[in-house]
């Protein structure tokens, strides 16, 4: 049998993986292995400015596509600059796959040129992570790879490349199967459990459905829906799970949580039964822990048996995929559930108390006032929206419209700023047919703002919209209400000036407007309410010229984001603006 480098035989794997594209950095310990790339035709090549820019846009590539994202970079430093995308796409259940270079074995340890324990240092932020000891075990522990990322609970996957390995001849063959001791994830539903939980929905007399990510990512929005509409019962999702369900839907009431809508607080605060699809419970959508859903039992679907009972106790865990779960429970729900009309005009009357929208009259643009433009002028686009992390990122879940022909991403469980602009990068990578939109703050915009040269060399016509408020505008918020105005580290129009006692700058660094159109991008700036349409508009008709638009909005930093829970308070304790 002929025998072949590692580096052939990774080439040969993404072959057999089908992977299409490849985000990569390259480095003196991944240039062999970049040489053999070079030579093969199937993959195509993405080289973003910054590991960190490559792993987030390989994570939206995966969030949007349902493929698994696939990363290449060197040693050392370029194998740091992943951490904060692997620890992003571990919380949200990202399927990628990152192929690290590193030092030979026999350097290994020494502290030699760009060498770090990449696997070590990532071990709590990966669903599993190996170094290649052996070149017989390569083909293997690839083909586990990209197994382990996509099945179960999806995640990231970490494999670290000895050059000396990469370089050794060995068997040319791909594995075709796995075979994995001890890792088995769940394809079925425990229908004893499952029945268990349907019996409690007969007997609820306030049942609330809360969905979230694993919904989505499952795909198992359609027979969500269907269970939804055979049994009556109203829905609340957490952040990641918005778009569960069409946001327009008469059943779904919002988002919970920190900066949920008050009718949906407080229907998980009354009902008295908690139906769960794989959310995680974290903190963001309980408040108190002791006082969440003070008066329900509580039934919760999840892939992953370590986020079952791990924050809040449940009555009813099931264990299960929610695509596979959903098509059960759709077959064996009773159509005479049927929730009861006191307890759906209870929650609308919560709703027409205190909905959720902006002062009734007002002259100053705000961003409610961006995301009904978006809202309108894109309604019939197949899109996908992707936020960065603060202020617009709240407004955005709690004022887009998501439904077939919408998809939002987001960082959900890390909170990653700079994940915005190089996610749309991926998203629209992955789908070049759609129309992609990245929302982002000022702050968070500049932290992978290099990209622009990526978005540009790759003719992407994304539509880029930036909320400059001046100011990192979520802990600002915290600030003014918790802090007394003492606004530290968040101005970003300080410096050296405003530390002598000077007044602010009268212009923002930096014009964005101008750094796009330095890049070969388009760029404008919206000031006034009545010019968020036209902006958008012309944004649309540049995507034909096939390069990226960003589009600025200058907004008040006065702007707050509410309803808001108060921090360490329950579901009801809630500052309404």
């Amino acid at each position: 049998m002929k025998k072949i480098s590692g580096n052939k035989l990774l080439v040969k794997a993404l072959r057999e993986e089908n992977v299409d594209i490849l985000f990569g950095y390259p480095g003196a310990c991944t240039i062999d292995l970049c040489d053999e790339i070079y030579k093969q035709d199937f993959t195509k090549v993405i080289l973003p400015r910054h590991e960190q820019a490559l792993v987030h846009a390989a994570d939206a590539y995966a969030r949007t596509t349902g493929k698994v994202g696939v990363c290449l970079v060197t040693s050392g430093p370029g194998a740091t600059n992943l951490v904060t995308g692997l620890a992003n796409a571990n919380y949200d259940s990202v399927p990628l796959v990152c192929f690290t270079g590193q030092v030979p074995r026999n350097l290994i340890g020494n502290d030699a040129f760009q060498e770090v324990d990449i696997v070590g240092i990532t071990r709590s932020i990966t669903k599993w992570g190996v170094t290649v000891r052996n070149r017989e075990d390569l083909g293997r522990i690839v083909k586990e790879a990209f197994y382990i990322a996509r099945t179960g609970r999806p995640g990231p996957v970490l494999i670290d490349l000895p050059k000396d390995v990469m370089a050794e001849l060995g068997d040319s063959e791909y594995p075709a199967n796995v075979h994995i001791r001890g890792y088995k994830p769940p394809m079925t539903v425990h229908i004893g459990q499952l029945k268990r939980a349907i019996k409690m929905l007969g007997k609820a007399k306030k049942p609330l459905f809360l969905a979230g990510g694993g919904v989505n990512i499952a795909g198992a929005n359609k027979e969500f829906r269907e269970l939804v509409e055979k049994t009556g019962i109203p829905v609340v999702t957490t952040i990641m799970g918005r778009g569960a369900i069409p946001t327009d839907h008469p059943l779904f009431i919002g988002n919970l949580g920190m900066h949920g809508a008050y009718a949906s607080n407080m229907a998980v605060a009354e009902c008295d039964l908690l139906f769960s699809i794989g959310t995680r419970f974290n903190d963001r959508i309980t408040g108190k822990l002791h006082a969440f859903a003070p008066n329900a039992q509580i039934v919760h679907i999840d892939i992953d048996t370590a986020s079952i009972s791990r924050n809040i106790h449940v009555d009813v865990p099931i264990v299960a995929d929610a695509k596979e779960a959903l098509i059960r429970l759709v077959e064996y729900v009773d159509p005479s559930i049927q929730t009861s009309e006191e307890w759906l005009a209870e929650i609308k009357a919560w709703d027409e108390e205190h909905p959720l929208k902006m002062k009734e009259k007002h002259t100053v643009m705000q961003p409610q006032d961006i995301l009904d433009g978006l809202n309108e002028v894109f309604k019939e686009d197949d899109k996908i929206v992707v936020t960065d992390v603060g202020q617009h990122q709240m407004f955005t879940s709690q004022y887009l419209e998501v439904n077939e022909k919408t998809q939002m991403v987001t960082s959900g469980g890390l909170g990653t700023m700079g994940f915005g602009f190089p996610g749309a990068v991926g998203a629209q990578i992955g789908n070049p047919e759609k129309t992609v939109i990245a929302i982002s703050g000022d702050g968070g915009m500049q932290m992978n703002i290099q990209e622009f040269a990526t978005a540009v060399l790759e003719e992407l016509p994304l539509i880029l919209c930036v909320f400059n408020n001046t100011y990192l505008g979520m802990v600002r918020q915290w600030q003014k209400l918790f802090y007394g105005k003492r606004y530290s580290m968040t101005d970003l129009m300080s410096g050296a000036a405003t530390r002598r006692g000077d007044e602010r700058p009268p212009k923002y660094t930096p014009d964005f407007v101008k750094l796009a159109e330095s890049y070969g991008a388009k760029g404008m700036r919206v000031e006034k309410m009545e010019d968020i349409r036209p902006a958008f508009e012309q944004a649309k008709k540049n995507r034909e010229l096939k390069v990226p638009t960003l589009i600025e909005f200058m907004l008040d930093p006065e702007e707050l984001v509410y309803p808001m829970v108060k921090p360490g308070g329950t579901l009801e304790e809630m500052i309404m603006g």
